[in-house]
């Protein structure tokens, strides 16, 4: 389409990248008085302030604050902002990608501990956050169970699962394993690091599936 003569194309591309950092001050902001404050204090109008944006901008870009809680979470869970779903990022297609089902399974616990040392802290604070914060754990689970069943499925559909296996009740298994409870419970109450416990879930889902 032609432009008018001595106006200049629009580009979307600046206003793109400046709505994205809006976005991300904001749900930083979130972030740190989440920790600092707690969830009550953490208000619209606080993150606003401390974001250096109206609390009309706010609520247009996420809604509300369960729109803000799942924005943080989301980006808390993949370690970054970049738009990409967890099962297209490339720790996910590595899994998918090693030869042996045993090395499969041991990127994917290295992954999933990865993602329980960025979330745990956040889903205890999250856990006592009200309705708001439990649904969007309770998404969480959802999208992890989902991720689960995308793993044990193509060990089926490689032949690699046991015989005695089924893949439904494989997946299951695998979720109940790699919650961030027992994560939690082994590397905070029983003192595990993060290669302990990234060992010990490796040989429980080789166990439990191969």
């Amino acid at each position: 389409m032609p432009t008018t003569p001595g106006r200049k194309p629009y580009d979307s591309t600046r206003r793109t990248a400046a709505a994205r950092r809006t976005r991300t001050a904001v749900v930083r902001a979130f972030g740190e008085l989440l920790v600092a404050d707690g969830f009550k204090a953490a208000t619209i109008r606080a993150v606003a302030e401390r974001a250096g944006v109206s609390a009309e901008t706010v609520y247009k870009t996420f809604g509300g604050k369960q729109g803000l809680i799942k924005a943080l979470w989301d980006i808390t869970l993949a370690g970054d902002d970049e738009p990409v779903a967890m099962l297209d990022r490339e720790q996910a297609r590595a899994v998918l990608a090693a030869d042996e089902p045993a090395t499969k399974l041991w990127l994917f616990a290295g992954n999933v501990r990865a993602i329980h040392e960025r979330v745990t802290p956040l889903a205890t604070l999250l856990a006592q956050a009200g309705p708001e914060g439990a649904a969007v754990l309770a998404t969480g689970e959802q999208e992890r169970r989902v991720s689960v069943r995308v793993l044990v499925d193509h060990l089926a559909d490689l032949g690699a699962l046991r015989p005695d296996v089924d893949a439904a009740h494989g997946a299951d298994a695998c979720w109940a394993l790699t919650t961030t409870a027992v994560f939690a419970k082994l590397t905070t109450e029983a003192d595990w690091d993060g290669a302990a416990y990234q060992r010990w879930l490796a040989d429980m889902l080789s166990a439990t599936l191969l």
